[in-house]
């Protein structure tokens, strides 16, 4: 198990439940901080003084306020660890349980497990802890079935496209775009053709519906 446990989380009342789950774990070399930078620091602290943390639990979202951040987030954290720290074992602990975000976290930065806040999230962050530390990764069974039922790939032609659509350009205005920045095809018959296949990869009645359904899977 685990011995020393850095936690970097900005709600109190998700620490708490974070505190009950170590305590039952019989975790007793933890710690707290409320921003990304004061995380970092420690972790270059810890491991100068070559006492290294062997876990990382941190959220992704911290709410900015009246102290200036150079790490505004738990993904640029988790980057600038992996840089540090390869092998420190990380779980990301966040409400933010869009099927593609998460999916990019282990394909992009390597974490070792997310759990998503909510309902059973101590019980979840429990077997994630314990599996973490026996076999190194861990991820809960609906968030891996949720993660294999929207597994679309999507290029980044098809980003830029819906996303244009999604604020309000009109074919036409997308055309000239691409056409501009020579993003091919940009044909209004090849827009209307993608646009179409994509409506149909994601099962949608329309443009409005397929980019509603892109925004819940994290694509735009």
């Amino acid at each position: 198990m685990f011995k020393k446990v850095l936690i970097a989380e900005d709600y109190e009342t998700y620490n708490l439940g974070v505190i009950k789950t170590l305590d039952e774990l019989q975790i007793t070399n933890y710690e707290f901080v409320n921003y990304c930078d004061d995380a970092l620091a420690k972790i270059k602290r810890s491991i100068a003084e070559n006492q290294p943390y062997d876990l990382l639990i941190t959220d992704l979202s911290f709410e900015e306020d009246y102290r200036e951040q150079i790490i505004k987030s738990g993904r640029q954290l988790i980057l600038e660890v992996r840089e540090l720290y390869p092998d420190l074992r990380i779980i990301v602990f966040s409400i933010e349980n869009k099927p593609k975000s998460i999916e990019d976290l282990f394909k992009k930065y390597n974490v070792n497990s997310f759990v998503s806040k909510g309902r059973n999230d101590a019980k979840e962050l429990k077997r994630a802890i314990t599996a973490v530390a026996e076999k190194g990764y861990f991820l809960p069974q609906e968030i891996k079935f949720s993660i294999k039922k929207n597994s679309i790939e999507f290029s980044d032609y098809d980003v830029t496209l819906i996303s244009m659509l999604a604020k309000g350009y009109k074919q036409q205005e997308i055309e000239e775009h691409f056409k501009k920045n020579d993003i091919k095809p940009y044909g209004i018959s090849s827009l209307e053709k993608k646009l179409n296949d994509l409506r149909e990869t994601l099962n949608a009645k329309n443009n409005i519906e397929m980019i509603v359904k892109c925004k819940d899977l994290g694509i735009i």
